[in-house]
């Protein structure tokens, strides 16, 4: 396991990846990714993170099966508006897309097996009320736990292993908080199971900087190096 690949090569080569080995992750593996989770900016400093780490099987299949009928559900809203638009799909997009569907699939089917299953939780802070005339929006608090999330992630491809963010959980999030002891006040706003690749990591596909940044004013786009 490389954890000197440089910054830039894991933000262009971090990916999901849902299939992963049932090995053991090593503690000190593991350790180093959530200790790269601590190291996250917070607002004020809070510190809003809570780390459970899941690795009993028992409790590995009680998320597995609530994610399960979550991922069914969501599937088939997806399927319901896709049928809706009507609007077919490139060839390569089709590709794309089917892959996506089986990967995330055959996660929803054997998360259990994934020898680490990772609960990031946020302790929520008070925020100071809105401005006269404002309003606070979610992303306040939110901005707060996200960066830790993306922490690990980049931590674990350093650490040459596979993970993704999912958050179906959260349509059975009290059960979840019921039967892992997470106090009511404290959200479990990601589940990232962890484990050794079955599979490759990037290069990624994403769309061009040009295509989804503008300059000064909303709409203005211009090519790299152009005006």
């Amino acid at each position: 396991m490389n954890d000197e690949i440089g910054l830039f090569e894991a933000l262009y080569t971090q990916r999901a990846l849902r299939r992963l080995k049932p090995d053991p992750v090593p503690d000190d593996l593991l350790w180093r990714v959530l200790e790269a989770g601590t190291k996250a900016p917070s607002g004020s400093n809070t510190q809003v993170w809570r780390f459970l780490v899941v690795r009993d099987p028992e409790r590995k299949r009680f998320l597995q099966e609530r994610y399960k009928k979550a991922w069914d559900l969501y599937a088939a809203a997806n399927a319901a508006a896709a049928a809706e638009r009507g609007a077919p799909l490139s060839a390569d997009d089709l590709r794309t897309q089917m892959r996506m569907v089986q990967s995330a699939t055959h996660l929803a089917e054997h998360m259990d097996e994934a020898p680490v299953l990772l609960l990031v939780c946020m302790v929520p802070r008070p925020l100071p009320p809105p401005a006269a005339g404002g309003r606070r929006s979610p992303a306040a608090l939110y901005a707060s736990i996200f960066p830790a999330v993306q922490n690990i992630l980049l931590a674990a491809r350093g650490m040459g292993l596979g993970a993704t963010l999912t958050t179906l959980h959260l349509l059975y999030e009290d059960e979840i908080k019921a039967k892992l002891g997470i106090p009511d006040d404290t959200e479990a706003v990601a589940l990232i199971p962890l484990g050794f690749p079955i599979g490759r990591y990037g290069p990624t596909r994403r769309r061009p900087v040009a295509e989804v940044t503008y300059w000064d004013h909303w709409g203005a786009r211009r090519e790299r190096g152009g005006e």
